[in-house]
């Protein structure tokens, strides 16, 4: 079903191949969902100004070589969530404008020998990978100078040719889903200078030792770490904070959907050289089986005078220490909603002297039940302007 501003989609139709008759005047067409199994020189032929073609949750197990030959406007190519076992640069040949291409879901194991994007010059995001992707070579990203976003399904990647990401020269944003620290270590060691944002899913750092390889992030120039569905544990979050607190152009950390196991009984004392950048932290939905056991995180203290923006939300946490809060000297911005606070905690966190600098404040979704005694005890914060304690159990 096509409409009269050139798209057309058929996603959902249960069509067993790309339907015949296409022509010039579409621009986009949407074949996802279906169960399309292969690709052939003709189907495409005529459709000379496409500029977005969602081939995604299909079964394509073969493209023949010419199949996109015609498509010099294409901008958007997904191909995600099919079977295709391998990838053939010839595909992508004539893609001159392709700006997005997806590829991940599918059962490739490797990129193949050389590049399949050395043709794509105007490439601005590229997602890629699969559960049974398990090699990267020297060359595979040949011919891709800049990317806005690389993400990588690496799950199992477990080899990695130094130098295969170092062709690169700027990334804005990497994401890459990994479980083998040795690898991610010799990834960062390409990527030192050419990402800024750098967010990593689903790695543990449950071993001193392992997490020591990633020292090398240390002389990275990353503004931006993510940790997202991460395991950290009681021993690694010091060998951590070190290595972050060393990253000499580091503004943000990101800690969302992450388990730690422990207490907060760092067994190594953190030893910090103050980072004079790091001055945003959220931490979301961060899971501490034993929460109500947390230490009162007074080595974290020193590391705290230069925060401005800090987000804890959906984490438990029923209670900022005074002593910690007395330290957040340049906070202005505290997000605290969806967590455990009460009249009593409350009064205790934001103490006297606590959060001296503070304009935004969020204590949505809390605990909280008398009005006046809130009132009383957010009272000292001079440069409060903002305020949010909606959805708590005041009468």
């Amino acid at each position: 079903s096509c409409d009269a501003t050139q798209l057309c989609n058929c996603s959902s139709m249960g069509l067993d191949f790309i339907p015949s008759g296409l022509t010039s005047k579409i621009t986009t067409l949407n074949l996802a969902h279906n169960r399309i199994k292969h690709i052939l020189s003709q189907d495409l032929q005529q459709t000379v100004n496409l500029r977005v073609l969602l081939l995604q949750s299909n079964e394509i197990s073969s493209i023949d070589e010419d199949s996109f030959r015609s498509l010099g406007k294409l901008e958007l190519l997904d191909l995600s969530n099919n079977s295709l076992a391998h990838l053939s640069p010839a595909w992508f040949g004539h893609l001159f404008s392709l700006q997005h291409l997806r590829l991940q879901g599918n059962s490739y194991r490797d990129l193949g020998k050389s590049s399949p994007f050395s043709s794509l010059r105007n490439l601005s995001s590229l997602h890629l990978g699969n559960r049974w992707f398990s090699r990267i070579r020297q060359g595979n990203f040949e011919g891709i100078e800049l990317l806005d976003k690389l993400w990588i399904e690496g799950g199992n990647l477990s080899q990695y040719e130094p130098g295969s990401l170092k062709s690169i020269k700027k990334i804005n944003h990497m994401i890459i889903r990994i479980r083998s620290i040795k690898v991610f270590s010799a990834i960062v060691r390409d990527l030192l200078h050419s990402v800024i944002w750098l967010e990593v899913r689903e790695i543990a750092f449950s071993i001193p030792a392992e997490v020591q390889l990633l020292g090398v992030m240390t002389s990275s120039f990353a503004k931006k770490i993510s940790f997202k569905k991460a395991l950290l544990t009681d021993a690694t979050v010091p060998e951590i904070i070190s290595i972050l607190e060393d990253m000499p152009k580091l503004v943000e950390v990101e800690i969302i959907d992450c388990r730690l196991l422990g207490t907060g009984r760092w067994k190594i004392q953190i030893q910090a050289n103050q980072s004079q950048t790091l001055t945003v932290l959220t931490v979301e939905k961060l899971s501490i089986e034993q929460f109500y056991l947390f230490t009162n995180l007074k080595d974290l203290e020193g590391l705290l005078s230069l925060l401005t923006k800090v987000t804890v939300i959906n984490t438990k946490v029923f209670l900022v220490p005074c002593s910690l809060s007395k330290h957040l000297l340049s906070l202005e911005y505290l997000d605290l909603s969806a967590n455990l606070l009460g009249d009593q905690s409350l009064e205790h966190s934001a103490c006297r002297d606590g959060w001296p600098s503070l304009q935004t404040l969020n204590l949505s979704q809390n605990s909280l039940s008398d009005l006046e005694m809130t009132g009383k005890s957010l009272s000292h914060l001079r440069k409060l302007i903002l305020l949010d304690i909606s959805q708590n159990n005041f009468g």
